[in-house]
């Protein structure tokens, strides 16, 4: 019988034998061997790897291992970059150095003695506002009561100075709290923008402004501009404590969970709610310290004037944007509340030294406008490099990954191969071969004989 006889080939319905490719000598196994490779093959990894069993495997970093523990639902998984904030906040500490610079050769009593305190305590009074209200946009719920809040406070204290003053001033900060757990409540509980909700907050509280006779002058034993540069020092530091916690990853992430990454009208659940409404409440009580602080000194009246309670929110708006905190919430720098709160102080009290005629209703838009570019560049270059790299595969997401392998492996094309020709709605078929049935020929069908 012959190699090529049918009924040797076939048995059954269309199955054949097939000559035997094992070693002739019996006891001998095939062994594999890894690490050998033709050169076709790719090379194997190098680096740092771990094995399993036979097969290599890349060790994970600490930071990849840490962005797997990351929500998708809370934001971009992975550490915001900070390089854009860094950039930033060296030209807010170039252009506060070169206009107090400027502030002392022209005005130089304006800096000195009792001007640099007024300058420090103006200063102190503004950044407690920005604080605030730059803890409320981190946590995606801004506070836009902050100035209402801060001018009834002024005006409760000025109003009870019979009292004793520490009796007042903590009636005065509860007074404050009420109001931001009402907008806490209001914000979180029907899951509304926090704006609108600060808003209507604010108009209730000029409502009860406008029924007060506010007085000229703060009868206090206590005058805070002899102790102005440590209540400077007190808003710096605070500042700086909230820069340097908004570095460590978890707290950052959680601060801005209330910031909707898909439909705003959904629910960001029980931890984001709690936070966002203890950072509303927060930044009342800021405002109302702000509050306390102009009442005691008559040197503030122009910056915290209760018939004018939307001046001082434009003003802390426009430093906490400038300052490089993003209106959309969980992003902000380290100094960049500081320098811009001073930087505001700088220009209004120099302004007011040379007799410039600028309204602070257009200092606070230009400010507002400058954050809002300010916001754009950190939304842009803030986000996680992760991040970065998906929305580039999205927007080309019908890459050959015959081309992905060799931009991989730096132009080699081991192990790729070529995406399928597209024509329309059909695709190009390979061309039929002749041993494409079971039995190997073109004239065997199924077991046909």
């Amino acid at each position: 019988m012959t190699y090529g006889d049918q009924a040797f080939r076939f048995r059954g319905e269309g199955f054949r034998d097939e000559p035997d490719f094992r070693p002739e000598t019996p006891t001998s196994t095939p062994v594999y061997r890894p690490g050998t490779y033709t050169p076709e093959e790719p090379a194997a990894p190098t680096g740092d790897v771990t094995t399993t069993g036979s097969l290599p495997r890349r060790a994970v970093t600490a930071a990849e291992l840490d962005d797997v523990f990351d929500d998708p639902q809370h934001g971009d998984p992975g550490m915001d970059r900070m390089g854009v904030h860094v950039l930033w906040e060296a030209v807010l500490l170039l252009a506060t150095g070169g206009l107090a610079f400027w502030f002392y050769h022209s005005y130089q009593a304006g800096v000195t003695g009792a001007g640099l305190r007024v300058l420090l305590l103006t200063a102190a009074t503004l950044g407690f506002l920005t604080i605030g209200l730059g803890l409320s946009l981190r946590a995606g719920a801004v506070n836009l009561a902050v100035g209402p809040i801060a001018a009834a406070c002024a005006v409760f204290l000025a109003g009870h100075t019979d009292r004793s003053l520490v009796v007042t001033i903590g009636i005065a900060l509860a007074l404050a709290l009420g109001v931001g757990v009402a907008i806490g409540l209001l914000t979180v509980a029907l899951h509304v923008p926090a704006w609108a909700a600060s808003l209507a907050g604010s108009f209730a509280v000029v409502v009860w402004l406008q029924q007060r006779a506010v007085p000229t002058h703060v009868s206090a034993s206590y005058d805070p501009t002899r102790h102005a540069f440590y209540w400077y020092g007190g808003f710096a530091a605070l500042a700086l404590a909230g820069g340097f916690l908004g570095l460590v990853k978890p707290v950052r992430r959680g601060l801005g969970r209330f910031r909707p990454v898909a439909d705003p009208a959904l629910r960001r659940g029980g931890g984001a709610a709690a936070v966002a409404f203890l950072a509303i409440v927060g930044s009342s009580l800021l405002a109302g310290l702000a509050g306390v602080l102009a009442a005691l000194s008559s040197n503030l009246t122009q910056v915290v004037a209760p018939g004018d309670p939307y001046v001082p929110t434009g003003l802390a708006l426009g430093a906490a944007l400038v300052g490089g905190t993003s209106a959309y919430g969980r992003r902000g720098g380290i100094f960049g509340s500081l320098l811009a709160a001073t930087l505001l102080v700088l220009t209004v009290g120099y302004a007011e030294r040379a007799g410039l005629r600028i309204s602070p209703y257009a200092l606070a838009a230009a400010a507002i406008v400058a954050g809002l570019v300010v916001t754009r560049l950190v939304e842009t270059f803030g986000r996680p490099a992760s991040a970065g790299a998906e929305a580039q595969e999205e927007e080309d997401p019908w890459v050959s990954p015959a081309r992905v392998d060799q931009a991989s492996n730096g132009g080699a094309t081991g192990n790729t191969y070529p995406a399928p020709r597209q024509t329309g709605w059909t695709s190009q078929l390979p061309a039929r071969s002749t041993d494409d049935t079971w039995g190997g020929g073109a004239d065997t069908r199924w077991g046909a004989r």
